[in-house]
């Protein structure tokens, strides 16, 4: 027995150490798809405490490794994969990119493998945002995805952003989601949150949206918590910003001798100051300092996983006394429990915009560039201490650095966007997900200008404050079922249902006053002042379906309807009906074509509609306007007056979607691409019509109504190349897209219709609206040189003609007839580009990593109103130094036959009407950024980082144009599409050098 019991224990003794001996140390190295180490990668033996994590060069060691093993190795960014060592002892993993990498895209409702989609989609990856540092999410587009035209702006306004052109009159912004939240824009949300942007551009990918979504979605994912251990992650970026064109205008000498044959001689106010010269434009411009710094911890279990972020950003604007000043914070949270899942993503910013400020109807550089040379900006003596103009001058512009610096204007912002969410497995494969969602925002716009008086021209004997409180709220309700199933192997169905509720709610108070006593009171009071205030409720409810299907991954179909009520319609048409349907192929699947060089061929099309309800609220009904005065008996009778004049028979703008594409991809996705096609009409567009004045509608001059149809079509082409072997390894993409817009049809009794802002005193309307022409195309004379002398003046008009003379613009007299008025305007300029492109380089050479991207657009006209300030000559202002060539007449004769500019105060025709002068080529292609960092490595940090890298980066450096404006992105001039290319004297974009560094712990 004894001997029995000694064998039993030599064995287990025996047995436990080779239990023991299979346990070994795992090493190797991890990388990212393009072959560079990945420091601070988590590396764990599933359902152990036993990890490691990598160093500087993407290497680890993990110990006490069993064969049977779980070995989890994750990044931030990238796709988790899970291997057993079996007898290895060496691991190399490569992670690839998750979402952006195309594997998968973000939809409605969901995400869908990318060999699934039937729709058009692009996507922009968190590695693309990251790699130019900007201050608002959605200028992160620009360029990088193909039919998305995105112009930037001032410091805290929101870029213009158009997905494959104008299909409508109003508001053209495209639907925002972020992690499932319905929003307006990405102003709140910082850049380093997002893990990717998929911009949906057709039907079969927008429709779920229904009335939502008739400019298009982008929709935003944020990042996550990854399983493993926590990482710490911190950035920041310091640099400069300034804007270094400026436009050539008179300085103090040549302005006298301009202002003499202008019939003023100043030559004694000039002496009055000292005969200086001051550049107005170097007067308002500055170099501005940028500033950000950002921090996320992000860790994860198995059943749960959790990120949380902070950023300050500042932005001192390259316009005097402008900035931008942002705090946002964001958390997103899961929580595995059994076969329920809940979570949440909130994320809370706060905000502080100087805007750009404004006099008189004027934008600051109008009034830089009209401003006589030979003012001083400061003058002890005048209230206010500023200097300005007196009727002595005969210039009625403003001292710009007086509306830039007098007193103050802030905008504060709160904004929280979150939602909170339950999932739960009810059957294998059917899942049921209830979300509650919310926009909440808050905002304050308080300007206060003390007194001043700069000159009998400006003064204001009173300090005056002003103020507009706003607040508003969206909550939508989400109740979604979703089941998937695979029948025989190889047929897949996923079926969605969901039915969505939108109540959103805002209210404005807006009031004013003045105080007589003194200019260190800011606050609002009630005499002499002024209040009004203003609510608004809107709802609306959706039921959506949805069925993918697809034949083992080869054919594929997906078909979807919703039916939305809108609010914003009256009772008789208040529910929309939106569907789509798409099919797909995917070739590269096919057995024919086994062992060809395509990794990926997919041929697809899809047919849909989408809705539009973006009007105001209320505008089917009547209102009244309280507290309007009557004349009656020599007085003034408050009474009651009818307000916007009502539409009852308002109902949904419609848009009918028609894409065809095809995605390839070769040689393992080393060449990728895809084309697109597609040809859309909206129909019953609305549009606020001008009314005539018999209506006696106190509201408002116009009413909205459905008033036309539009078609739009064009193509989108992507290439792509990825060099991921060696040390060095690089990948470029390029993008171009066209779209063309033309209105076919308008309501009966309607012809046309003008737009486009007033932009000058005594210049008229510029766009218009008419069959066959594109939306909102410029309108006027075409010119044809300048009359030389009075015999070519009579072989147009006859004799006897006295308004044109020779030295004025020969305007083309299209019908004939010898008179020049409004049947010989006709089209001048178009404001919407050919084509937009894109080019991104990215290159790698050990620890040097490199980014050069490229962006622009081609065949855009400009209305360039600064043009008129400049060289319309119709009075005295300061002006381009191009007058100085101006035509010369003298005895009936120009002098100087080669002169473009006409003569100085002729004929109001040279500058009241619309004409092909202030038309330019709006083209250009601009150096957005470049950038080279540069990766620390070595003993030294591993045991205190993960990575540590710095770089150097230039945005705007180098813009190609014709255009001699500032700046050749363009948009429009205010919020309106009718306002389309016209430049007011915009913010232009400035140049700037950074200089960052991102650590992660």
């Amino acid at each position: 027995m004894l001997k029995i019991k000694i064998a039993l224990i030599g064995l287990l003794i025996t047995g436990g150490q080779h239990l023991i001996a299979q346990t070994k140390t795992i090493q190797g190295v991890v990388t990212d798809p393009s072959g560079f180490p990945l420091p601070g990668a988590s590396v764990i033996v599933e359902g152990t405490q036993n990890s490691a994590s990598t160093d500087f060069d993407g290497k680890y060691s993990l110990q006490g490794v069993n064969p049977t093993d779980k070995i989890t190795f994750s990044y931030v960014g990238l796709i988790s994969q899970t291997i057993t060592p079996g007898q290895r002892s060496s691991i190399n993993v490569t992670l690839v990119l998750s979402t952006q990498n195309l594997n998968e895209v973000v939809v409605a409702y969901g995400t869908q493998k990318r060999a699934k989609v039937t729709g058009a989609i692009s996507t922009v990856s968190s590695k693309d945002i990251a790699a130019v540092p900007i201050t608002n999410a959605e200028s992160a587009l620009q360029g990088r995805a193909a039919g998305v035209t995105v112009v930037n702006g001032a410091p805290g306004t929101n870029p213009t952003v158009t997905i494959r052109g104008l299909a409508t009159m109003g508001n053209s912004a495209p639907l925002y989601v972020i992690d499932g939240v319905l929003t307006g824009n990405l102003s709140g949300l910082s850049p380093n949150d997002i893990e990717s942007i998929s911009v949906l551009k057709d039907a079969s990918t927008t429709a779920l949206y229904g009335s939502k979504a008739f400019n298009g979605v982008i929709v935003v994912t944020t990042k996550k918590g990854k399983k493993g251990p926590g990482q710490l992650t911190f950035s920041t970026y310091i640099g400069g910003q300034e804007i270094t064109k400026r436009y050539n205008v008179l300085n103090t000498q040549q302005y006298l001798q301009y202002a003499k044959d202008m019939g003023s001689d100043l030559t004694a106010r000039a002496a009055e100051f000292g005969n200086i010269t001051t550049n107005w434009q170097d007067q308002i411009f500055q170099t501005g300092l940028m500033q950000d710094y950002a921090l996320s911890f992000s860790n994860g279990t198995e059943t749960s996983t959790s990120r949380y972020s902070a950023e300050y950003l500042k932005q001192v604007g390259a316009v005097i006394n402008t900035g931008f000043e942002r705090y946002s914070f964001r958390a997103n949270n899961t929580q595995d429990i059994g076969k329920l899942k809940v979570g949440s993503n909130i994320g809370v910013s706060f905000s502080t915009i100087n805007p750009e400020r404004s006099a008189g109807g004027r934008t600051l550089l109008e009034h830089a560039i009209k401003m006589a040379p030979y003012f001083p900006i400061y003058n002890d003596q005048n209230l206010g201490g500023y200097q300005g103009p007196s009727a002595i001058d005969g210039n009625d512009a403003e001292n710009p650095v007086r509306v830039a610096n007098l007193g103050y204007q802030k905008i504060n912002n709160l904004s929280i966007i979150g939602n909170i969410f339950a999932e739960i497995e009810i059957y294998k494969g059917l899942k049921f997900r209830s979300q509650v969602s919310l926009d909440y925002y808050t905002g304050k716009d308080h300007t206060f200008v003390p007194s001043f008086q700069d000159g009998s021209y400006h003064k204001q004997a009173f300090s005056t404050t002003a103020e507009t409180n706003g607040q508003g709220q969206t909550i939508v309700f989400d109740n979604s079922l979703t089941y998937k199933t695979t029948i025989a192997g190889k047929h897949n169905f996923e079926v969605l249902g969901v039915i969505t509720r939108i109540d959103g709610k805002s209210q404005n108070l807006v009031a004013g006053s003045r105080y007589n006593i003194s200019d260190e009171i800011d606050q609002l009071r009630y005499n002499e002042g002024n209040l009004s205030s203003a609510n608004y409720e809107e709802k609306n409810i959706g039921y959506i379906a949805r069925i993918n299907y697809d034949y083992n991954d080869k054919y594929l179909l997906a078909v979807s309807g919703r039916r939305d009520a809108s609010s914003r319609f009256g009772s008789n048409n208040r529910w929309g009906n939106f569907y789509s349907v798409a099919l797909g192929w995917n070739i590269a699947k096919e057995s024919f074509m086994e062992n060809s060089v395509f990794s990926t061929l997919k041929l697809r099309a899809s047919t849909g509609t989408t809705g539009n309800d973006r009007i105001d609220n209320y505008q089917y009904s009547a209102t009244l306007i309280a507290n309007y005065n009557y004349p009656i008996g020599g007085g003034n009778a408050p009474g009651v007056s009818l307000g916007v004049a009502p539409n009852p028979n308002l109902k949904w703008e419609s848009k009918l979607d028609r894409n065809i594409g095809l995605d390839f991809g070769f040689f393992d996705e080393k060449i990728t691409g895809s084309f697109e096609y597609f040809n859309n009409k909206s129909s019953d567009i609305l549009f606020a019509v001008p009314l005539p004045a018999s209506v006696g509608s106190a509201g408002g001059g116009t009413q909205i109504q459905n008033i036309a149809d539009v078609k739009v079509s064009g193509y989108e082409i992507s290439l792509g190349y990825n060099d991921r072997k060696g040390d060095f390894t690089w990948s470029a993409v390029a993008n171009l897209g066209t779209s063309k817009n033309e209105v076919v049809s308008l309501a009966p009794g309607v012809t046309s219709v003008l737009g486009g802002p007033v932009p000058r005193a005594g210049l008229e309307n510029f766009s218009r609206l008419e069959v066959g022409q594109p939306l909102f195309y410029f309108y006027g004379y075409q010119t044809n040189g300048i009359y030389q002398n009075q015999a070519e003046v009579d072989a147009v008009f006859g004799p006897g003609q006295t308004a044109i003379k020779p030295g004025d613009i020969k305007i083309v007299d299209r019908d004939g007839n010898k008179i020049i008025n409004a049947n010989d305007k006709t089209n001048i300029g178009n404001p919407y580009p050919d084509f937009t492109y894109g080019l991104n380089l990215n290159a790698a050479y050990k620890n040097f990593d490199f980014n050069c991207f490229i962006s622009g657009v081609q065949g855009n006209d400009i209305y360039n109103a600064n043009t008129f300030d400049l060289k319309g000559m119709n009075r005295l202002f300061n002006a381009s130094t191009d007058v100085l060539d101006r035509a010369i007449v003298v005895n009936g004769q120009v002098t100087n036959p080669s002169a473009t500019l006409p003569r100085a105060q002729g004929a109001d025709i040279n500058w009241s009407s619309a004409n092909q002068r202030y038309i330019e080529d709006g083209s250009y292609t601009r150096l957005k950024n470049i950038a080279l960092g540069y990766t620390l490595s070595g003993d030294a940090f591993k045991a205190y980082f993960s990575k540590v890298r710095f770089y150097l980066s230039g945005q705007n450096l180098i813009t190609i144009t014709n255009y001699s404006g500032l700046d050749p992105e363009i948009a429009r001039a205010d919020a309106n599409a009718n306002s389309a290319g016209i430049d007011l004297g915009r913010y232009p974009q400035p140049k700037s050098i950074i200089f960052g560094l991102d650590v992660t712990f």
